[in-house]
């Protein structure tokens, strides 16, 4: 899991359907790859059960699959905020 998520493609595409289902195509744009580049990626996240996929007429809107998951990467995302909002501790005296 931890190595599908190391690629920072794989990983943008995970955080932008995290909050909301989103479509490969609206997906693709809005983090600036080309929409079968977004297939790819997307195969290999649902094989891993990182994602789920659901079909809505002609498209198929993907979102995170499990609130673990879900948490997870909330976590990571509010350390790494929290880790820029806070001075250098080690260049203080």
């Amino acid at each position: 899991m931890f190595r599908l998520m190391s690629d920072p493609t794989r990983l943008r595409i995970i955080l932008a359907c995290l909050d909301t289902p989103a479509p490969v195509g609206e997906m693709a744009e809005r983090i600036g790859i080309s929409g079968s580049l977004a297939s790819h990626h997307l195969r290999l996240l649902r094989a891993a059960r990182l994602l789920q996929a659901e079909r809505r007429g002609r498209q198929v809107f993907y979102a995170v699959s499990d609130g673990h998951v879900r948490s997870m990467l909330g976590d990571m995302v509010d350390h790494v905020s929290e880790d820029e909002a806070e001075p250098d501790s080690a260049s203080t005296p």
